[in-house]
């Protein structure tokens, strides 16, 4: 099973600390690490067989990637973003899942192009050192604002999902 499959059942379970909300394609979770305030991923709720946005049928597709954009909304307007990365990645895991990064001038200090570029070009080691993993009541602050955003966008889950 891959890690992105393991964060699935841990939600399934009620396991998952960073989970924020299900959709119809996948589900909302907050990073473990948070150098980039209100980091947030979107993951696809199936893995068997579909590890590329060409193997998803039409309508599952552009359903999914709608989604996301109005997730990507939500943390935009959560979290205050300047503007937002979008990435689809897949080598580490090869299963369908969003990384949404709010991005701020300044926020990779002077790494890469004089502080300009993707989040990629601030060292790994700094983006997950411990000092950006979130307390317990940074993490439920920052899920109740996202949960927020999540309703404006979406309409009140009906769901029965416990934000907390």
């Amino acid at each position: 099973m891959c890690l992105i499959c393991d964060r699935i059942g841990m939600i399934k379970r009620g396991e998952n600390p960073y989970f924020v909300r299900e959709l119809e394609t996948g589900y909302v979770v907050l990073g473990d690490h948070q150098r980039f305030y209100g980091y947030t991923l979107f993951l696809y709720k199936h893995h068997e067989g579909k590890t590329e946005l060409f193997h998803l049928a039409p309508a599952e597709r552009a359903r999914f990637l709608e989604e996301m954009t109005l997730v990507a909304q939500a943390v935009a307007r959560a979290f205050q973003a300047e503007k937002m990365n979008y990435e689809l990645l897949g080598m580490g895991d090869a299963h369908l899942h969003w990384h949404l990064f709010p991005r701020r001038a300044g926020d990779i200090e002077q790494y890469g192009n004089g502080g300009k570029g993707p989040v990629w070009w601030y060292p790994m080691e700094k983006m997950y050192a411990g000092e950006y993993r979130p307390s317990a009541g940074e993490l439920a602050d920052m899920k109740q604002k996202l949960w927020t955003e999540l309703d404006r966008v979406f309409g009140p889950a009906d769901t029965g999902t416990d934000k907390s």
